[in-house]
């Protein structure tokens, strides 16, 4: 963004132009009750703060400007001195600068080119914002807010943020989400310079989920299989959960393949399923290529790798799959761990389109990169390793990053009810079903993690983010879905 608004202003659009945009931008979303405060740092950011002063003070809304730091960007000192000659209220702040007689207070202390930590100057600042009980407005980014990362030690928490020029990925990714209760861009003529990121909304897999011919079967919309479970960590429920997903999710036949010894028990959780019991070991699946040809004939996706543990068996299982599984293969959990075992060159003889589901922890053990050093560049570090290895990558988190090494998407939906047992499972489920029906993998990638997580937001608002389950998302993929058709 900072490129491309030196380019938009070498191109000829001056600077206080865009100033002055941004600030109209906000005066147009905020929906300001007065009075208002303006709490301004020393860039360009708190430049936007004192040409959205100037507005207000045309419009008559009545507006206090507070001032941290005597000093200025070349744009902002016009506006500010704009203000002066105005007649705006302008103050600078002290220890004893009160807040608690505003309706609403806007944030336009630090920008998108804040990274590390605030002072405790500016901690005391953002901390006396938070706590002042009125309607909080961040002009771009709330400030402490890392506009790469969405990583933060102390922020803003605004219940509306408004962007500029385009949406940053500290808008959606990790700590984002608690700091940021609503977010709306505002375009003021700033053109991408590089290739920008790119966020999915309903529209754009709509047609994913067109409504179905009548002159169609079972055998049109895909058969997918399911690898997973052992005796010790038998999942059943979990099991159920994917392959209940994976049917609401559309697919046309799902076979669930687990280890004899839990037979019975999955058995019991699964009714529109289909059961393939596979050879044992204490308990644990057992390697056997025979039963796996057969298994993997018919299906156009597999999902691998929940519950069924870590071993011998199931790495030569996974490796059977990388080297002779010629359509999607999903893996996920277990299947990562052992993943992570194997030199990057095996994905170079796979015939497989590699779809892999890590979080964070799950991704630092691919990449032997410690979590902080995927926080420090989380999307470029996926990217990276997508190229790479040519496969697929879906990494989980507060919103959702899906790329090919080449494009990426960013999915913003999901909630924090979500954070529990067997969720991951449900989303591998529905991976393995839009996987089976859509043909543009990254674009059915895509679809399953919005509808994943529009239906975990469903489900949050019925159930609340303490009590809510995996299966209460599984519940809500048809309202979900329904959404998107009918948008």
């Amino acid at each position: 963004m900072r490129k491309s608004d030196a380019h938009t202003i070498e191109a000829g659009t001056s600077g206080r132009d865009l100033m002055m945009r941004a600030a109209k931008g906000i005066y147009e979303n905020a929906g300001f009750k007065a009075p208002v405060a303006i709490v301004c740092g020393s860039g360009n950011n708190a430049g936007d703060g004192y040409a959205l002063a100037v507005l207000l003070k045309r419009d008559g809304v009545s507006c206090s400007v507070f001032v941290l730091k005597d000093k200025f960007s070349d744009d902002g000192r016009y506006y500010y001195d704009l203000c002066l000659q105005e007649g705006v209220d302008v103050r600078f702040w002290s220890d004893d600068t009160d807040l608690s007689g505003y309706v609403s207070v806007v944030d336009c202390i630090l920008g998108t080119g804040f990274k590390g930590s605030v002072g405790d100057d500016i901690k005391a600042v953002i901390e006396r914002i938070n706590e002042s009980g009125a309607y909080i407005v961040a002009a771009d980014i709330n400030s402490g807010l890392n506009g790469d990362t969405g990583m933060t030690e102390c922020a803003v928490i605004s219940d509306l943020t408004v962007s500029i020029g385009g949406f940053k990925p500290g808008h959606f990714l990790n700590m984002a989400k608690d700091h940021i209760k609503e977010k709306v861009n505002v375009d003021i003529g700033i053109k991408p310079v590089d290739s920008p990121y790119h966020l999915v909304e309903a529209g754009d897999i709509k047609d994913v989920f067109a409504e179905r011919n009548n002159y169609s079967n079972k055998g049109t919309y895909g058969y997918t299989a399911l690898i997973g479970g052992s005796e010790m960590y038998s999942g059943a429920i979990r099991l159920a959960y994917m392959a209940n997903a994976a049917m609401r999710a559309g697919a046309g036949v799902v076979k669930v393949a687990v280890p004899e010894s839990i037979r019975t028990e999955v058995s019991s959780h699964i009714l529109e399923s289909t059961l393939f019991p596979m050879p044992c070991n204490d308990g644990a699946m057992m390697f056997d290529g025979h039963k796996l040809e057969t298994l993997i004939s018919n299906v156009r996706s597999v999902a691998f790798g929940m519950g069924i543990g870590t071993g011998e068996d199931t790495r030569s299982i996974l490796e059977y799959l990388i080297n002779h599984y010629q359509k999607t293969l999903i893996i996920d959990a277990d299947g990562l761990t052992e993943l992570a075992t194997f030199s990057r060159d095996i994905f170079k003889h796979s015939s497989a389109k590699i779809v892999l589901t890590p979080h964070i922890k799950e991704f630092s053990r691919l990449t032997g990169l410690s979590i902080d050093e995927i926080l420090a560049d989380p999307i470029e570090t996926v990217r990276r390793y997508a190229g790479e290895t040519g496969c697929v990558l879906l990494l989980k988190g507060p919103s959702t990053v899906v790329t090919d090494g080449d494009e990426v998407f960013i999915t913003d939906r999901g909630c924090a009810g979500m954070a529990t047992a067997g969720s991951g499972d449900v989303l591998s489920g529905i991976l393995s079903a839009v996987t089976a029906y859509e043909p543009d993998l990254l674009r059915a990638v895509c679809a399953a993690a919005y509808i994943n997580g529009r239906a975990g937001e469903l489900a949050q608002s019925m159930h609340g983010s303490i009590s809510m389950i995996a299966s209460d998302t599984v519940s809500m993929l048809e309202a979900a879905i329904g959404e998107i058709v009918n948008s």
